[in-house]
């Protein structure tokens, strides 16, 4: 079957399990051949192949409200719905999303870049229904590693308490971006080796369906294997809380999920299926990731899996704040390195291996993370939490209760900082400068390349300046002059990079490089730029800010930040509250979301670009 026709999932009602195999083969190909070019997260979708198409043929989207937890592995439920014919444009710039998108179509009724809230939201949908009197199914998708979270448990909690009648998958695949880790993964890993009770359960209601009486034996028969279950399954969490728990099924067998779901349907309760999938199904290189480096990816060969490495010259920039992290770790026992989930993507491997006691994943658990840091601190240990901007939104109660208000010193590495690109406005660090600058014990740093960086590493370390926050890019640093010791650097201290009286351009991180080349630009018109790297966002140089109000020259802020609450607006308050009367301007992210496409066309957009920025100097210094 031409998948990229496919209109709508209507046509799978009537499928038999044969045409679904062919169906499933037929899906798997055109994954891996576009996103070997479009690249993506590739390796979830392939597992769910089997799933998403048994949800479909069962349920009827969009009248019962199918959300997935997992927004990346919603490639297969696009293309049943619709979209097929989009995905050479997928997480393109201006092209098909790679999370659900409610604007896309009228099946996508829940947006996810962030795990562990499908049930949530499910448990809100189901209400809306109950109330306004409507009757259809509410199926939410979660994954055994999203499971892990807080807020998922939570909403389990409440949903054993009220009886809500949902539909609950559990797509367990031992991994999230990266392994699993800690009880749960634990819990699952032995209900998966163990059939016994399930084979049990359907072999006992099939013999009671069978009897003369049946239906009156069943009440009895159910109390009875109820009080068995515990002698064959080892933990029956979901059912103590209140939870139908049906499983482990295979999740790439349809005579399976057509059996669990059917039976999921006829109940008036919540019941949770435990779907049993493999990660990358169906494409060796994919089936053999162990590390989660096929949870989302570039470009790649199709022949091989080998994926397209780009030209860039320099160390990954999660790298080298690992490494020198781990440097420091291999001389101070009290400092540890902690991360959410994401030792592949924040390049903690190293770490982990090299010092496993000093090390700690905590699983897809934000706020833990940042709060068990704040223990630590408070004996004496120097944490060390990598996290991405955009989860780190997760924990804003947590640093601020638990780090900032007690001055702990937690230094958080905040990966990721900045416009991402592909994934798209829910992964977009844009706004961790607007909130953490109201911490008032919060320094914030971001070095323009990798020396500064160990710079700033080094003064973290060898300071008690309560908590810090190193913010970087996706990408690669700029080349390092390893020659250069490590110094400490002032607390608040600014840079000059350029000197000029025309007027004054402040910025840091990755756009301080961006403003060089303006300069340059502008100094063939005689246009001469004095370049500030603000290298320290809060604390401010202060003295700095004095000198430029004083001398009354115009300043042109830039930042890959959002502006409310950013560098620039900080600066504008300070010249008011100081009455200086110098011409400002602020170039960054004005009150938007930044959606998915390559980071130059997406800075463009913005107005973070050369001819802007030579645009607006020209016009202020008029």
């Amino acid at each position: 079957m031409d998948v990229s026709k496919i209109k709508n999932p209507s046509f799978l009602k009537d499928f038999s399990h044969q045409e679904l195999e062919q169906l499933s083969s037929d899906i798997r190909k055109f994954l891996i051949e576009t996103c070997s070019v479009t690249g993506g997260h590739i390796g979830a979708n392939l597992g769910v192949v089997e799933l998403t198409l048994s949800l479909h043929k069962h349920f009827n989207s969009p009248v019962d409200k199918i959300l997935w937890d997992v927004g990346h592995q919603t490639y297969i439920h696009k293309i049943l719905t619709g979209r097929g014919h989009e995905f050479n444009s997928l997480r393109q710039y201006k092209g098909l999303c790679g999370f659900p998108k409610m604007k896309e179509s009228e099946h996508d009724v829940w947006e996810a870049g962030h795990s562990s809230t499908s049930l949530s939201a499910a448990v809100g949908m189901a209400k809306a229904r109950d109330i306004l009197g409507q009757d259809h199914h509410v199926v939410p998708v979660i994954g055994d590693g999203a499971l892990t979270g807080g807020m998922a448990l939570e909403a389990l909690n409440h949903i054993g308490h009220d009886k809500t009648n949902l539909t609950i998958i559990l797509n367990d695949n031992e991994m999230s971006i990266a392994p699993n880790v800690g009880a749960m993964h634990n819990m699952f890993a032995r209900i998966r080796s163990n059939q016994n009770y399930n084979r049990f359960k359907f072999d006992a209601e099939s013999l009671i369906n069978r009897l003369p009486g049946g239906d009156l034996l069943k009440d009895s028969a159910d109390k009875i294997k109820d009080s068995l279950k515990y002698l064959v399954v080892d933990g029956i969490f979901f059912e103590e809380l209140g939870i139908k728990y049906i499983g482990p099924v295979d999740g790439h067998n349809f005579k399976a999920l057509d059996e669990a779901i059917t039976v999921s349907k006829q109940m008036d309760k919540p019941v949770l299926i435990h779907v049993v999938t493999k990660k990358g199904k169906g494409y060796k290189p994919a089936e053999k990731d162990i590390i989660g480096t096929w949870h989302g990816l570039g470009p790649y060969k199709l022949e091989t899996g080998e994926v397209i490495k780009g030209n860039a010259e320099g160390p990954a920039w999660s790298a080298l704040m690992s490494d020198e992290v781990l440097a420091y770790a291999q001389q101070d026992k009290r400092i540890v390195a902690i991360t959410p989930a994401m030792p592949v993507g924040s390049k903690l491997t190293k770490f982990q291996q090299t010092l496993p006691e000093q090390f700690f994943d905590v699983g897809i658990a934000e706020q833990h993370a940042v709060t068990m840091a704040a223990g630590l601190a408070t004996q004496g240990m120097k944490p060390y939490v990598a996290i991405y901007s955009t989860f780190m939104q997760r924990a804003y109660d947590q640093l601020l209760h638990d780090v900032d208000r007690q001055n702990l010193n937690v230094l958080f590495g905040v990966d990721r900082a900045g416009l991402v690109g592909a994934d798209g406005e829910t992964h977009q660090g844009v706004f961790d400068v607007g909130f953490l600058s109201q911490f008032p014990n919060f320094t914030i740093m971001m070095p323009k390349d990798g020396n500064e960086a160990k710079n700033m590493i080094k003064t973290a370390f060898e300071t008690d300046h309560g908590p810090m926050a190193i913010r970087y890019p996706r990408g690669n640093a700029p080349l390092l002059d390893d020659s250069k010791n490590s110094e400490l650097l002032k607390i608040g201290s600014w840079n000059v990079e350029r000197n000029g009286d025309d007027l004054t351009i402040i910025s840091y991180g990755p756009t301080v490089s961006l403003v060089k080349d303006v300069a340059d630009e502008l100094l063939k018109e005689d246009i001469h730029i004095n370049i500030i790297n603000a290298r320290f966002i809060k604390p401010m140089d202060y003295d700095m800010l004095h000198n430029l109000g004083k001398a009354s020259k115009p300043i042109l802020t830039v930042e890959e930040a959002m502006l409310t609450g950013g560098l620039g607006s900080q600066i504008a308050t300070f010249m008011n509250d100081n009455d200086y009367h110098n011409t400002m301007r602020r170039i960054g992210i004005n009150d938007t979301y930044i959606e998915h496409g390559d980071v130059g066309l997406l800075l463009e957009d913005i107005g973070i670009s050369k001819s802007n920025i030579i645009s607006t100097v020209k016009s202020l210094i008029k």
